[in-house]
């Protein structure tokens, strides 16, 4: 694209959100000024989960850093943390679970060794000289210290109350839940195992065993002391589920990799023809290990399993049925199968995107979490899974996500808007949704002084459709702001008009109204190949390493804000992080005459030698590919680029290699480029310490500052 190629773009200003903006600023809170560690002091919750029998539910809370697990229970439905870790250490807790008897909790302490050449090694961000672990604890709900159980991760407690078994590499051992004592190796299997799941008597395990390009469904029996592999092909199969009799097991079977091809989760590479294996849902019996196929992905050219789908894939509901996520008709949503196979029933409407699913104690119903009849939010609806009309348990200008039906009755699930964050709540039967009692609220955290983002649809010159986020600053002060836009990473991700659900994106919700209460207008993009507007949007052609179509969107973002009165176009910035980074490395390379400067966290810079699958089979990549892959990369257009950047990077990252950020400065800095850095030493991708994030966004806001020229940032 050359430069002042923006003339090309078509641009049409939604109804919502027109080019005057005087009248809409009323909309925000009260002036006055406020901190970035006012802005995310508000602790977040994730990893719901309700337990199996009574009324009580259970999830973790990061408060600036602070990870615990906390609780509430019938009948005062009072939050109360059971866990006391005091540090911003940097140490996550996953893996959320409880015990059969629903007296304890299970959790996971410390992040996960990496897939590179760190692999092994947990994170360690604070540099720790002793090191870091990665290991399974458990809490009991009345009260007390919490107890580690051993190195590992991937909890799941025996149904039968006496054991839990988790994952460490190659084994699955097991520890006491009742006696103290230490854990032992059930078992061993050649490759990584994976999801263990207990069958309803306790008496065997069924796992995942992951081997390279392809991956098998074992069976340990606990009693004999043996593996049954399950109908084992060279394709990959995953999720596990046993049936309520436990003879039986649903699985899930992806096509195998080949050489330079990633397999797994998106599809092989052509192999010269034109035909494209599906994935498939497979019902074998537990006990001989014969498999049947019960269902198959209808045969489209674009059909794959979504990357976004997480364990609700694959759930056994009531009357020996399965519920199953699908893209037939070219939206995300679950359907249902008779266990012994027959006509698949969609359960959800075309239009709009399923993210969740719970079932209720008895299986017969799914709790979803959706954007369905509002794009812009998430909300929550529940389904029969036997089929019938879709209920809408939540409406509204709240995002609500994470149902989680309680056995006894109730639902809890967590909650934002555009100026409260993300909070856990209550739905009693047939009642509102009320914030728990006890829930921390920092008094410090600024919600009456936030604005609230409109939205804004664009069209990209090629007529892509471009969902927007507008933050506008609420002073009133009149005449033309600088300007900043974001882009989302992933890119299977999407921005909200509100306190986002994921904890990455919570922070960078936080930033952008930063940035707006600093007089900048800001504008968030969701560009074609993120999630939330369907299969033909999230795999739009020519993306990314293929040829960076999503850029159009980006100057569709440009052209908009140009149209405006209030925007001064020759002060935009771009920021973003991961793919976000990528798009914004991309936009200061192929148009520093529109973007004057840009801050890039951990981004993409060159495709051709990020993420290369045939490096390790086939060698480098031909030069023709590698060729083109760099000229989708912002090192294609490197020469052009004279705009100043910001990049801020950990040197342990485990999703996009470090190096990408140390050689594009080198380059940038042989043409005299303007760069200013900020590296954490053994942080990772998505910063595990509240501490970086802080300095991270400062940095960021004060170099917008400088670079763009609005009020002086905190120091």
């Amino acid at each position: 694209m050359r430069p002042g190629s923006i003339l090309a773009v078509v641009v049409v200003f939604s109804v919502l959100a027109p080019p005057s903006v005087h009248a809409q600023r009323d909309r925000g809170g009260p002036a006055g000024p406020f901190t970035l560690a006012d802005i995310l002091s508000a602790p977040f919750p994730s990893e719901m989960v309700a337990a199996p029998s009574g009324a009580r539910v259970a999830w973790i809370a990061d408060e600036e850093g602070r990870r615990n697990v906390w609780v509430a229970e019938a009948p005062l439905f009072h939050a109360r943390k059971l866990t006391r870790y005091t540090q911003d250490d940097g140490q996550e807790l996953t893996g959320l679970g409880w015990t059969a008897d629903g007296r304890a909790l299970l959790y996971v302490r410390g992040g996960a060794p990496g897939s590179n050449w760190w692999e092994g090694v947990p994170v360690n961000p604070t540099s720790d000289p002793a090191g870091s672990e990665q290991a399974v604890w458990l809490v009991p709900v009345a009260g007390g210290p919490a107890r580690r159980l051993g190195e590992g991760a991937d909890p799941v407690a025996s149904p039968a109350g006496d054991l839990v078994a988790f994952v460490l590499r190659d084994t699955i051992r097991i520890a006491p839940l009742r006696a103290v004592g230490p854990a032992r190796v059930l078992f061993r299997a050649r490759g990584e195992s994976a999801r263990p799941a207990w069958s309803p008597d306790g008496r065997s395990l069924a796992f995942t065993s992951l081997r390279d390009h392809h991956s098998f469904i074992g069976v340990y029996d606990v009693r004999r002391n043996r593996v049954r592999w399950i109908a084992p092909t060279v394709d990959r199969d995953d999720f596990a589920r046993w049936s309520a009799d436990g003879a039986r097991l649903a699985f899930v079977r992806r096509p195998g990799g080949t050489f330079g091809g990633s397999g797994g989760g998106s599809r092989a590479p052509a192999l010269g023809g034109t035909a494209v294996p599906p994935w498939t849902i497979l019902v074998a019996d537990a006990a001989t290990g014969a498999a049947r196929e019960v269902w198959r992905e209808p045969a489209t050219p674009e059909g794959v399993l979504p990357g976004s789908v997480g364990d609700w894939l694959l759930q056994w509901a009531a009357d020996d049925r399965l519920v199953f996520a699908t893209e037939e008709g070219g939206w995300l949503g679950i359907s249902t199968v008779a266990a012994s196979g027959g006509d698949a029933t969609r359960l959800t409407p075309q239009g709009c995107e399923v993210e969740d699913v719970a079932l209720t104690a008895d299986r017969r119903s799914a709790y979803l979490t959706t954007n369905c009849g509002d794009l812009d939010r998430r909300h929550i609806q529940r389904v029969a899974t036997g089929g019938g009309p879709v209920e809408d348990v939540t409406t509204g200008t709240a995002i609500e996500w994470s149902p989680r039906p309680l056995a006894d009755s109730g639902l809890a699930l967590l909650r934002s808007d555009a100026r409260h964050p993300a909070a856990p709540y209550l739905m009693p039967a047939g009642a509102a949704a009320e914030p728990l009692d006890g829930w921390p609220a920092p008094a410090a955290f600024p919600a009456e002084r936030l604005v609230e983002p409109q939205p804004v649809v664009v069209r990209a010159a090629d007529s892509n459709e471009v969902h927007l986020q507008l933050f506008l600053p609420p002073d009133g002060v009149a005449g033309r702001h600088p300007a900043v836009i974001f882009f989302h990473g992933g890119p299977q991700r999407e921005m909200l008009l509100g306190w986002h659900y994921r904890y990455y994106y919570h922070n960078a919700y936080g930033m952008n109204q930063y940035l707006a209460s600093r007089g900048f207008v800001v504008l968030s993009v969701n560009y074609r190949a993120g999630i939330g507007y369907g299969r033909a949007f999230r795999q739009a052609p020519r993306t990314g390493r293929n040829g960076a179509a999503e850029y159009a969107d980006v100057l569709a973002a440009a052209a908009y804000l140009r149209a405006r009165s209030d925007v001064d176009s020759t002060r935009v910035g771009l920021w973003g992080g991961s793919y976000g980074g990528y798009l914004t490395a991309l936009g200061l390379a192929r148009n520093s005459d529109l973007f004057a400067a840009g801050v890039d966290l951990h981004g993409v810079h060159d495709w051709s030698v990020s993420g290369n699958p045939t490096a390790a089979r086939q060698g480098p990549l031909p030069d023709s590919l590698a060729q083109r892959m760099r000229q989708a990369s912002p090192v294609g257009s490197v020469d052009r680029w004279r705009s100043p950047v910001l990049f801020i990077h950990g040197d342990d990252d485990r999703n996009v290699d470090f190096q990408q950020t140390v050689d594009l400065v080198q380059r940038l800095r042989v043409r005299g480029v303007s760069v200013e850095q900020l590296v954490f030493p053994d942080e990772i991708h998505d910063f595990l310490r509240h501490e970086h994030w802080l300095a991270a966004y400062r940095a960021a806001a004060e170099f917008f500052a400088t670079r763009l020229g609005t009020r002086v940032a905190e120091r």
